[in-house]
């Protein structure tokens, strides 16, 4: 490819004469291959760049010419002369430097240490007085910040697959929970087929399901077709509506996607007194200006979007307030409903609807395991090679084969997952289990078992990394939701065992002033130095999810933490604290029913290990 004379001589120079970037198409793709780009011949420093090209390339970001990686307006970089100055930094780099980043923008370079990260960045901070959009847009209007989501800005984004096994396990919870495990002969319905909407008809099929699924947006349709996540779609509402009543009542799994707003699709359900078995939301609601209201068609959303966005923002929040009315409608009538974390209740809520909370959210369902530490650990083969996956996927078949929840993910994966951008898995894996997988790899890039270095991250929705009082850190037993330490201990402990690249944001998720989380990569190139910072970071990372949970009284993550040796010096304190609080939050109605005879289940459980390893030792 001829490169302008803007980019001679510079490090980028290269990448644009090898095809990854087309500065004027604005294209980027995913780097495979055994050649290293970077001057320092560091696997350290290329993996970061190789995974920041890959979250980029078409096949794996929503809007790539945008920047937007998924969840709205989640960026990778705040501009694209940033994106470039980020990536001539990266491959002129040393093997001890340091790139500092503030949203999405290269501020600095230091002079640190081999075990210290080769990247730390800071993601949409801002002060707790001024953490709302309204203030956040007139920053980002002026070009002091940007929004990164979660895993867009730490470019640990792995496609569709990165949210699908949180939806598969999420539902696969509530199937248990009401239906006996399986999604047989029932009706799943739900909006939304965005970068993360779009793994909730897949994971409804893997589940033996029915998905409905509306979507605003014709593109999203076809690119979940594409993909195959998606089965069939229609424009009509009639006819969806009765492709799926007709395969729930053959059992038959299949997923139908519905050109419609959330709100046609619910009310019609509705007034004709369908009542799904199962009912959630993946909208972007999290973000007034990227949720389509009703009544208003894509482009004319766009329009309004740009010409008066009060007005958008006034008729996104009528229309949040209708949709969660809806849900509240189908609740009442029988159906299980919960939001899986978009923050629908909350917008509605302050747009009149007092009953919104009513709905739980996706933690009712998730929590016991964030409570033993396990969450959405993730992987990719750097050099691009499927085979390293399909390797991996077989270790984990063989050393994890009693987890039966990981085995039936595994080989559905294998099954249904088309890969995006490099491959990539995504499994939960709790405390312990990370780090024996992360030394298995390691030996086998080392020994030339792969094919090359592999990227390990996770999901910024994980045991430790966030406090996000309507998502992840809704209704803990002492009532903690809000306090935000947590991630910020999880983000320098990272730091301080010596992940590749540490990463903490504001506001993924839920939006601007509701969430605070950390993220990391870590690259597995085989050296003795990347495996002994991988096994700390595969401890420490899980580990402060435990601890998290411990503190909050959970008896579950006490047991996990008393078995497998996690020191809490204030352990004794904790039991009596978990007695007290779980009390008080059952009397209080911060939880449901069944999650405080769940806990007092699990405190009985506690108190017999207990007594088990006294007798032992």
């Amino acid at each position: 490819m001829s490169v302008s004379s803007k980019y001679k001589g510079r490090p980028i120079e290269e990448l644009i004469s090898a095809g990854f970037y087309d500065p004027e198409k604005r294209l980027v793709r995913a780097i495979k291959g055994f050649d290293l780009h970077v001057w320092s011949r560091d696997w350290q420093i290329e993996g970061i760049l190789r995974m920041l090209f890959h979250v980029l390339d078409p096949e794996v970001a929503k809007d790539p010419k945008n920047l937007v990686v998924y969840g709205g307006s989640g960026k990778a970089a705040r501009s694209w002369e940033d994106f470039e100055t980020i990536v001539d930094t990266l491959m002129s780099m040393n093997k001890d430097d340091t790139l500092v980043i503030q949203s999405g923008q290269p501020v600095a370079v230091f002079k640190t240490d081999l075990r210290a990260p080769r990247v730390l960045m800071s993601n949409a901070m801002l002060v707790p007085k001024w953490a709302d959009w309204k203030y956040f847009w007139e920053l980002e209007a002026r070009g002091l910040i940007s929004y990164h989501q979660m895993t867009a800005g730490c470019w640990a984004y792995i496609g569709t697959q990165g949210i699908l096994q949180g939806t598969y396990e999420t539902i696969g919870f509530a199937a248990e929970r009401h239906f006996g495990g399986s999604l047989e002969g029932r009706l799943v319905v739900s909006a939304g087929l965005g970068e993360m909407g779009g793994a909730q008809p897949l994971a409804i099929k893997m589940l033996g399901g029915v998905a409905l699924i509306a979507d605003v947006d014709r593109r999203m349709i076809e690119r979940r077709i594409a993909t195959g996540y998606l089965d069939t779609w229609t424009e009509d509402l009639d006819k969806a509506v009765d492709m799926a009543l007709r395969a729930k009542e053959r059992r038959e799994a299949v997923s139908i996607g519905v050109l419609a707003n959330a709100v046609d699709l619910h009310n019609k359900l509705v007034k004709e007194g369908i009542v799904p078995d199962i009912v959630t939301d993946q909208t972007p609601a999290h973000d007034p200006l990227a949720y389509v209201p009703a009544g208003l068609s894509l482009e004319e959303a766009e329009r309004l979007r740009k010409t008066d966005p009060d007005r958008y923002i006034q008729l996104s929040k009528q229309s949040m307030a209708r949709h969660v009315e809806l849900l509240l409608t189908h609740q009442l009538r029988g159906a299980v409903v919960f939001e899986y974390g978009n923050n629908l209740r909350k917008q509605a809520y302050d747009a009149g609807v007092e009953q919104a909370f009513k709905i739980p959210g996706q933690m009712e369902f998730l929590r016991p395991m964030f409570e033993e530490g396990r969450g959405p650990f993730r992987w990719t083969s750097l050099v691009g090679d499927p085979n390293d996956i399909y390797k991996l996927d077989d270790v984990i078949l063989t050393v994890f084969s009693r987890n039966w929840r990981l085995v039936r993910w595994i080989q559905n994966a294998k099954k249904y997952v088309k890969f995006q951008g490099l491959p990539a898995r995504v499994v939960y894996l709790g405390y312990g289990e990370r780090a024996q997988f992360g030394k298995i790899v390691s030996e086998m890039v080392r020994r030339g078992d792969l094919s090359g270095p592999i990227w390990f991250g996770r999901d910024h929705l994980d045991a430790g990394s966030v406090a996000s009082p309507f998502r992840e850190t809704e209704g803990m037993l002492d009532g903690s939701d809000a306090v935000g330490d947590w991630p910020v201990l999880n983000y320098a402990l990272n730091t301080a065992v010596g992940a590749t690249w540490t990463c903490f944001h504001h506001g993924g998720g839920v939006g601007i002033g509701y969430s605070l989380h950390a993220g990391f990569g870590m690259v597995v190139d085989g050296t003795q130095l990347s495996e002994e910072k991988a096994l700390r970071v595969f401890t420490v990372d899980p580990g402060m999810g435990v601890v998290r949970h411990a503190h909050a009284g959970y008896p579950r993550a006490l047991k996990t933490a008393l078995t497998k040796g996690i020191k809490i010096p204030i352990r004794e304190m904790l039991e009596a604290k978990s007695l007290r609080v779980s009390e008080e939050a059952w009397k209080e109605g911060r939880i449901s029913e069944y999650t405080y005879k769940r806990v007092k289940e699990d405190w009985k459980d506690y108190e017999e290990t207990k007594k088990n390893l006294r007798r032992l030792y």
